[in-house]
């Protein structure tokens, strides 16, 4: 009898080519996402060896890190470059990889252009089962769909344009058990961020999170992005979620999933196979009570530095740990936070909805449904929402939440990375402080000396009413 397995020991299994004594295995890659940073060195050596890309139709380019947010084509339709030269070289440079070596580039004035993570989804391109790799951290999004996905450097980039393969050593199984049901206003952001402040920047070490239980369950696929996005900032390699009828229903008649027969061998084959047996093995399993969890900020430079809204900033000699104490002072001297402040009580300069993490439509809906009928407080500065992709900017002002976002006082902006870090336009400049629904915290990861709180979208929302970080639970929300 096959001894039980973890939803990750599948995936690995179907996926090994070969595999040594000493454990390192050469992996098959289903699904090869691309963007402009991380794959001009990748294409040159490619071409010094004379190298074809292996799989072109199994992989993908969407240009996100580098774009411009604001207006993109002149009044007759010619693209407006970004105004620094070298973001506008490195998207050039994906335009004419993508066409000498035949790969779908997804351009930036397409409809269908975004950030690479909302985009790969939406289009069908992440499936059940699959492996996934990007030249980029927060490829464990994918995860959410049942897909083994993780961030890759450039050499493996282009390990990966050569062969569609990769060489790895199998990680730990790591299970994250939530029970319970979130309340209200309560998100899959405040979630995560409650279960890496539980488990540490570190805590995820060397493993691969299979998040489950009743409160993940309940999570919608954006949730379950959003989780799984995150993923990363708990130290995992990658995120799980085993996919389930609301992943079927969120794939199905998608451009690039499978249709006809196909979807329906695909859809039974997932149903009967990718899913943790009874009794299957984890190195470690951490048990979350979602019913105790409130609305979560960070108040340091990462992102398990943080707290409740309802909480005040910790002072670093309440750390028994000499390190963790070291670095709360460094935090603390950086945010410019005094210990014992009620995270209530800070003001912020800066409001960024937006991101790999929550750009999605639900995302917006949370944050529209927060400033219907209300203003931007004058002591913000800027106020920025920046869909996830072209097609949910089209859907959300097909449903209006434009209109509630651009009354209230908030930029409408094109889709893109934008101001999760500092690699475009948009910035925050430094000493200003930002409610932020991005996924650092990094010291200057939104602009040299900027300070960085991480939370909901709908706690950016109440952020930027109220012009200081605030508890979206106190706030009548109005439906859109």
């Amino acid at each position: 009898m096959e001894k039980p397995q973890s939803l990750y020991d599948k995936i690995w299994r179907d996926h090994i080519i070969h595999e040594t004594e000493d454990g390192t295995a050469l992996i098959y890659i289903d699904r090869h996402l691309i963007h402009e940073v991380t794959t001009p060195q990748a294409f040159t050596e490619l071409r010094d060896k004379n190298r074809p890309v292996r799989r072109p139709d199994r992989t993908l380019a969407v240009p996100d890190h580098n774009v411009a947010t604001t207006r993109r084509t002149t009044a007759a339709g010619s693209p407006i470059p970004p105004s620094d030269p070298a973001s506008a070289e490195q998207l050039r440079a994906l335009e004419q990889n993508c066409n000498d070596f035949g790969i779908d580039l997804i351009a930036i004035t397409d409809p269908r252009q975004g950030i690479v993570h909302v985009v790969g989804p939406e289009q069908g391109f992440t499936l059940p089962g699959t492996t996934v790799v990007c030249g980029d951290s927060h490829t464990a999004t994918h995860g959410a769909f049942g897909a083994l996905a993780f961030g890759i450097g450039t050499s493996e980039v282009h390990h990966v344009f050569a062969t569609q393969t990769l060489l790895l050593r199998k990680l730990k199984n790591m299970r994250v058990y939530v029970q319970g049901a979130l309340g209200f206003s309560i998100t899959a952001k405040d979630l995560i961020m409650d279960i890496i402040g539980q488990i540490g920047a570190s805590g995820g070490n060397g493993s691969v999170i299979e998040y489950c239980g009743p409160a993940i369950e309940a999570l919608s696929m954006e949730g379950r992005m959003t989780l799984c996005n995150m993923s990363i900032e708990a130290g995992a390699r990658a995120g799980l979620v085993a996919p389930d009828r609301k992943t079927y229903d969120y794939l199905k008649g998608r451009p690039k999933s499978p249709t006809g027969e196909m979807w329906e061998i695909a859809r039974q084959h997932w149903q009967q196979h990718l899913f943790s047996d009874e009794g299957a093995r984890f190195d470690h399993t951490v048990t979350i009570d979602a019913d105790r969890i409130a609305p979560k900020v960070t108040w340091g430079t990462s992102p398990e530095d943080v707290v409740a809204i309802t909480d005040c900033v910790p002072n670093p000699n309440d750390f028994a740990d000499d390190a963790r104490r070291e670095a709360a002072e460094k935090s603390l001297d950086y945010m410019d936070l005094k210990p014992g402040t009620p995270m209530s009580n800070i003001a912020v300069s800066h409001v960024f909805i937006g991101s790999c993490t929550n750009s999605r439509i639900e995302d917006l809906r949370a944050a529209a449904k927060v400033v219907k009928g209300r203003k931007v407080s004058d002591q913000i500065t800027q106020a920025l929402v920046v869909p996830g992709s072209g097609l949910i900017k089209a859907q959300a002002e097909q449903e209006g939440l434009d209109h509630c976002f651009k009354e209230a006082g908030f930029e409408w902006r094109e889709a893109g990375c934008s101001m999760c870090l500092a690699m475009n336009a948009d910035k925050v400049p430094p000493g200003g402080r930002c409610a932020s629904t991005s996924n650092r915290n990094f010291v200057n990861r939104q602009g040299s000396g900027a300070r960085t709180h991480l939370m909901s979208p709908a706690m950016a929302a109440a952020a930027a009413i109220n012009g200081r970080l605030h508890d979206v639970r106190d706030m009548e929300i109005q439906k859109p």
